[in-house]
């Protein structure tokens, strides 16, 4: 038996249980980790809260999480990686647990620690994929909502590599980072749409929401079609003809180029803060209640 955070009711992170499982057996193509490093995402409470019960009802008792980075400690048939092996991924089955099943595990490189390989999965490939999406390119100026968050953080960094202008709004506590970034930082709040249009004289191309902080009618109107703008964190975006990025493959799979970047010192993702395993419900608390300046990682 190992141990797993488990929940088998929606509720508050008080539902959240250290629990005595049956370690994963990996089938065709997949392999096992021991974890040493599982990332707390927003997805993680919408799930545990049943917010997304009605797109993705859960099979109780439910692990919960999405990405982890460990050592892998069983292959299934034809699997791509060996026992012994260090890798990273989107698991199968949950993982905050101290087993988990990947079944595209990425090589997590020696430079790349365990809380950021981790970290880097989920935000990272949200933020390449909605690029991608917007289809912005060199020349043009990115507004990105959130840009002080784990999602923005990296599509600054991304965006700015490729020649895009890009103005970032963000917490006053946080203008100084998004600036670090290469963004032009522009306060939240109040006259948050002429502040930007202060800091973009000549107008914005696309707008990129990772915020979730009611501002995709300006945003519609800063851009002039609601084409331009793409949201990952509000629910209203229909309302408003705005799409929702909610997951999906493209043709690239970019994790192993955001990892490269990473393990290179060109991509920074900060780690606000560790947590044992059976304090996962003191982690998405912390999360719910916006404590946290970066991500939050249980370590099994």
């Amino acid at each position: 038996m190992s141990k797993a955070i488990t929940f088998s009711a929606y509720g508050t992170p008080e539902v959240l249980r250290l629990s005595e499982v049956t370690p994963p057996v990996p089938g065709p193509g997949q392999v096992r980790i021991r974890v040493r490093a599982a990332s707390v995402n927003p997805l993680d409470m919408k799930i545990r809260s049943g917010l997304l019960a009605g797109a993705v009802p859960a099979r109780f008792p439910v692990i919960p999480g999405l990405d982890a980075a460990g050592v892998v400690d069983a292959v299934g048939e034809g699997a791509p990686s060996n026992v012994g092996d260090e890798v990273l991924g989107v698991t199968v089955g949950g993982s905050y647990s101290e087993y988990a099943l990947l079944d595209r595990p990425v090589a997590k490189p020696e430079a790349l620690s365990w809380e950021v390989a981790a970290s880097l999965v989920t935000v990272g490939t949200t933020a390449f994929r909605v690029l991608g999406q917007l289809d912005v390119h060199e020349g043009q100026t990115l507004l990105v909502h959130g840009a002080a968050g784990s999602v923005g953080t990296i599509a600054v960094q991304l965006a700015v590599a490729r020649g895009i202008t890009v103005i970032g709004t963000a917490g006053e506590h946080d203008i100084a980072r998004v600036t670090a970034l290469g963004a032009t930082a522009v306060r939240y709040g109040d006259h948050w749409l002429e502040r930007v249009q202060a800091a973009a004289p000549r107008g914005v191309d696309v707008v990129f929401d990772a915020s979730g902080a009611g501002v995709l009618p300006e945003s519609v109107a800063l851009t002039g079609d609601s084409s331009r703008v793409i949201t990952i964190a509000d629910m209203s975006a229909a309302q408003h003809g705005v799409r929702f990025s909610a997951g999906g493959s493209g043709a690239e799979e970019p994790l192993p180029e955001l990892v490269r970047l990473a393990a290179s010192g060109a991509l920074t993702l900060p780690v606000w803060r560790t947590y044992p395993l059976d304090e996962a419900a003191v982690a998405h608390a912390d999360l719910e209640a916006h404590r946290n300046r970066g991500k939050a990682v249980l370590l099994p």
